[in-house]
């Protein structure tokens, strides 16, 4: 029979993927959480996998030969006490993945603040695509796959390399068990203030992963990165090579047009290949030029990269159109920090000239909820034409003046439905709506999406 690990925490997408995983390599695997729903409870009812809904002791008699424990657990959780007061053998989320997955494996880590889902999507289907057959762990659904997790049938290994904490018991970063041999470094900003109290700590934590890459290994390094530069100085035992959208680094990407359709990339050789793709915006492209060069350390060719890249279908969540009504286009984003806010507004800017953006917004992070980033979240939405904003009522004080700058082109809501009603009423063809929010927004989007229809058939 067969090895039964029960996973707390389980409808999370890192803790739903160690769940597929572990279906894949043949254990029994069940789990629980407090929020049970479509679409991650569907994927993992269809592999078999039984869900129990609460945290109730009971689930664990008769005890599971092990319990691996999500980072959203904490102390006073009746599962976890009853977990530590029965002596049941437990773990965390990445040191089982690391133990059971990643040993013996070419481990492919992309890290940083910003990108790490497109970007380990990205490589993870131009490995697919030049047929090296590769695993991977992804915070997100890459379209060209439709899951967010496969064990492999090669050496090879993707993993987003997250910096959140790893388990209440362990609270050094996720990564620091990922053993990567090719790690992307895509840049680094102040985030997660729940977690770190300040830049310095987390430029602890990466400097930890430095520690773990092999020498025979490689890293890739933003080279515009002036946070990255200042992690390398710290230390670093590993080959270096730089990336960028612009000149000066190993590896570099510029767009052929101004409506970024073209990229070309060229590797430290002074090679380069130009293709058409699907994605735009100079974020996306520095992702691109990333995934191409740590995918020349698993032996793909620059051609079989750029070529795998203009079949890439992005991903979910992320800039996603969802639904296009009388002309106009409405659009899912995962976007919650104010440089991920400000690089896909500019993108779409650029991609769709003459055409307003608009954008609705949730501000759901702990980061943004702390006040942190209330500055500099106005500033980024100053390239929008519209902004329509949800307020959570736990807002720092200092949320609603620091949005003073956007004037009249701000509409602040408490209510799902206002907000997606007063939208309606604001659109005009060719707009270009975008919602932005690491949640599900109350599903205004898709509420939005259907009162168009009613009223604007055709």
């Amino acid at each position: 029979m067969s090895a039964h690990i029960h996973i707390l925490g389980i409808c999370g997408t890192f803790m739903g993927g160690v769940a597929a995983l572990a279906r894949a390599a043949g254990f029994r695997v069940t789990g629980c959480d407090s929020a049970v729903y479509p679409p991650m409870s569907t994927q993992l009812r269809e592999l078999g996998i039984e869900i129990h809904e609460g945290f109730d002791a009971s689930q664990l008699d008769p005890a599971p030969d092990c319990i691996v424990v999500g980072n959203v657990m904490s102390r006073g959780n009746e599962a976890v006490e009853a977990m530590l007061d029965k002596g049941i053998p437990h773990t965390s989320g990445p040191r089982w993945l690391a133990d059971n997955v990643l040993h013996d494996r070419h481990v492919l880590a992309v890290a940083g603040t910003h990108g790490k889902t497109t970007t380990a999507s990205m490589l993870a289907w131009i490995l697919h695509d030049a047929g090296k057959a590769p695993g991977y762990l992804i915070g997100g659904i890459p379209t060209n796959f439709g899951v967010s997790a496969s064990f492999g049938d090669s050496e090879f290994f993707v993993v987003e390399a997250d910096e959140y904490d790893t388990a209440f018991f362990d609270k050094r970063a996720k990564f620091v068990h990922y053993g990567p041999r090719t790690l992307i470094l895509n840049n680094l900003e102040y985030d997660h203030a729940d977690i770190y109290a300040d830049m310095d700590a987390i430029l602890w934590q990466f400097h930890q992963l430095l520690r773990t890459v092999p020498s025979s290994g490689r890293i890739l390094v933003n080279n515009a990165d002036d946070n990255l530069r200042e992690l390398i100085n710290r230390g670093c035992w590993t080959p270096i090579e730089t990336f960028g959208s612009g000149e000066g680094g190993d590896w570099s990407g510029k767009f052929m047009d101004a409506a970024e359709r073209r990229i070309c990339i060229s590797d430290p050789d002074g090679k380069s290949v130009e293709v058409r793709w699907a994605l735009g915006g100079r974020h996306n492209l520095e992702n691109a030029v990333a995934a191409v060069a740590a995918a020349r350390s698993a032996g793909v060719t620059l051609e079989q990269a750029l070529g795998a890249l203009s079949r890439f279908e992005g991903v979910k969540r992320r800039m996603e159109r969802t639904a296009t009504v009388a002309d106009i286009a409405i659009y899912d984003d995962f976007a919650h920090h104010p440089t991920a806010i400000r690089r896909s507004i500019a993108a779409m800017k650029r991609r769709y000239p003459g055409q307003r953006i608009i954008v609705a917004i949730e501000p759901r992070s702990n980061t943004m909820k702390l006040g942190v980033h209330n500055e500099e979240l106005a500033a980024s939405l100053h390239e929008a034409d519209l902004v329509w904003m949800y307020r959570p009522k736990d807002m720092d004080q200092g949320f609603d003046e620091a949005l003073e700058s956007l004037g009249d082109r701000l509409a602040v809501f408490q209510d799902y439905d206002k907000l997606v009603s007063d939208i309606s009423t604001r659109l005009t063809t060719g707009d270009q709506v975008i919602f932005m929010s690491n949640g599900g927004f109350g599903s205004a989007r898709q509420t939005l999406t259907a009162m168009l229809q009613r009223i604007r058939p055709g």
